[in-house]
């Protein structure tokens, strides 16, 4: 049996506008563990955007792992695992989801479940609370999820988008738990129609690759955008500037803070550029769409 695994699991960005709690997309930004079996359970963090202050009790690799072993009444040999990451925690880029994806697969690999992805899903999503940012990460590409009154998750899962995101990240934390508080607890039903519709309509833009229709969705939201928007800073600049420099279309990533833009792959590093002058203090980078979603290497 082997004793070392490295896995890389991807970010993601949820949402998109109206996608609300079902729609995800994976970004190349990761999450990697290294993992071994050894005596005793440890976890070594090697990212700025890693806590420094570490209780193996209560890391959440280090719970989910335990869940899901006890789910499946495995016994869990204890683990070394080294941990990297490219996800700042509470910047609405899926760090939870992704260390949630990561310790599924840590406990997968290590006790030989032999999981499907449709099992990975089915698992991430329940922990996590909804499908959008866990999915991503564990196919790859734009999924779309859905469960229906009998429990049973359904996904869609599309890896061919010829697209690219520049992302916006402030150098400030926003809560999920915050950021749903700002939601209304109903909508009104013709309120909720016109909602609907426009996530329908982002879904199909995107399915068709028609970037510059699925952009004009990303701005319409309805159903969480218009409470969270004073949650955000420069929500309405990086929408506008990134408008005049050619995005097709600007929403907030998952809960927030950051902010993601649309963008044809030839033109994104130019956005970027351009928008680095009006934002100084934030991280603004291009990022690519993973199509792998978690990938294993057996390194001993």
């Amino acid at each position: 049996m082997s004793k070392k695994w490295s896995i890389s699991v991807p970010g993601s960005t949820a949402n998109l506008g109206p996608g609300f709690d079902s729609i995800g997309l994976a970004l190349g930004l990761y999450l990697k563990l290294d993992v071994q079996i050894a005596d005793s359970w440890s976890f070594n963090h090697h990212s700025v955007h890693l806590p420094e202050v570490i209780e193996v009790e209560e890391h959440l690799v280090y719970t989910v792992a335990k869940q899901v072993a006890e789910r499946y009444e495995v016994t869990l040999p204890a683990c070394q695992v080294d941990m990297y990451s490219e996800l700042p925690l509470a910047r609405g880029l899926g760090s939870s989801a992704s260390a949630i994806v990561a310790a599924i697969e840590l406990v997968n690999v290590v006790c030989d479940l032999q999981l499907t992805e449709q099992d990975k899903c089915n698992l991430s999503s329940e922990i996590e609370g909804h499908p959008d940012n866990a999915t991503a990460s564990v196919c790859g590409g734009l999924t779309i999820g859905a469960t229906l009154p009998d429990g049973e998750l359904h996904i869609l899962n599309e890896k061919k988008l010829d697209a690219a995101f520049a992302v916006f990240i402030p150098n400030v934390e926003l809560k999920t738990a915050e950021a749903r508080k700002a939601l209304p607890d109903s909508y009104e039903k013709g309120y909720a129609v016109h909602a609907s519709s426009y996530g329908n309509l982002l879904t199909a833009s995107l399915l068709k690759h028609d970037y510059a229709t699925a952009g004009k969705f990303m701005e319409a939201d309805l159903f969480h955008e218009p409470f969270r928007a004073k949650l955000i800073p420069n929500y309405e600049l990086i929408r506008t500037l990134t408008k005049d420099y050619g995005a097709f279309g600007t929403s907030i990533s998952g809960a927030g803070p950051t902010v993601i833009s649309l963008v044809d792959r030839s033109k994104v590093d130019e956005l970027v550029t351009k928008m680095k002058p009006h934002l100084p203090d934030y991280d603004i980078k291009a990022v690519s769409i993973d199509d792998a979603g978690i990938q294993v290497t057996v390194t001993e």
